[in-house]
């Protein structure tokens, strides 16, 4: 099965010239790199959240297996859902899905279903992956779209997918997808975003959890970033640093209602 893509042409450019074109200017500045067990970046449309994606994933040593995590915004298929064979294809070519990775990853629990529908025209996984074809020409992944928002089973999934990274004998990035707060003024969007931020770097992943319930912060993602926190303590993880923040309305010039964006490496 190859999954096409569902936003080529709309949050990116849907043609090879032109997307390789725009990722060399998103990618382009230098930094020095660092192993990482999780990265977090943004899904919008390349031409709002694409520098702060681009900038993060400039960051890091990137494997050739990862992990993604994405939220479930159509409310369509399985609560975890996961696809474990063929592939997905962008403007860039196709990517395989990692079959034996995916099928370890079910063993690790049972809330991790085989499901393709809930990925069919979920945009928030299909926008990293230009990104990583074009930093790392040749790699495999498993996508997981969650769509449940409940404590212990985010840190059930996160404990498996720590097992299962721990085990591996090749490194593997978990990567989460999520965009910050939605269509809020933009003062008062940092504010609540700051409050999620400052979790994420406690590395605590209740802390966040709460956060986002307490403050009603309309951050999509905070599921899939729940699990990656929970499997990044499990691995280890000692150090979060945010390596950009940014805003819709430093693109538009409406500063009165932004979609807030991160980017942050675990480590």
């Amino acid at each position: 099965m190859i999954r096409p893509p569902a936003v080529a042409g709309s949050f990116y450019p849907a043609e090879d010239i032109d997307l390789r074109r725009m990722l060399l200017e998103l990618t382009a500045s230098p930094a020095q790199k660092r192993r990482a067990i999780v990265l977090i970046g943004p899904h919008a449309g390349y031409v709002y959240s694409g520098r702060v994606a681009g900038e993060t994933y400039t960051r890091v040593e990137l494997p050739e297996k990862f992990i993604i995590l994405c939220p479930n915004h159509t409310g369509r298929g399985a609560p975890v859902a996961v696809m474990s064979k063929g592939s997905w294809h962008t403007p860039l070519g196709d990517v395989p899905i990692d079959t034996e990775l995916a099928l370890r990853l079910k063993e690790a629990s049972r809330l991790f279903q085989e499901d393709s529908v809930a990925h069919q025209s979920e945009h928030s996984l299909e926008v990293h992956l230009p990104f990583l074809q074009f930093l790392k020409p040749t790699f495999t992944f498993v996508p997981i779209n969650i769509g449940i928002g409940n404590l212990e089973d985010l840190r059930q999934i996160g404990f498996a997918i720590a097992e299962v990274v721990a085990e591996s004998k090749n490194p593997i990035l978990i990567i989460s997808s999520t965009d910050m707060t939605h269509y809020e003024p933009a003062n008062r969007a940092r504010e609540k975003d700051d409050k999620a931020i400052r979790a994420i770097l406690d590395l605590d992943a209740r802390k966040f959890f709460e956060t986002i319930q307490d403050y009603q912060i309309s951050m999509c993602g905070y599921a899939p970033t729940t699990t990656a926190l929970f499997a990044a303590t499990r691995l280890g993880a000692r150090q979060a640093v945010l390596i950009r923040y940014a805003n819709s309305g430093e693109v538009t010039g409406d500063y009165k209602s932004v979609v807030g964006y991160a980017g942050i490496v675990v480590s």
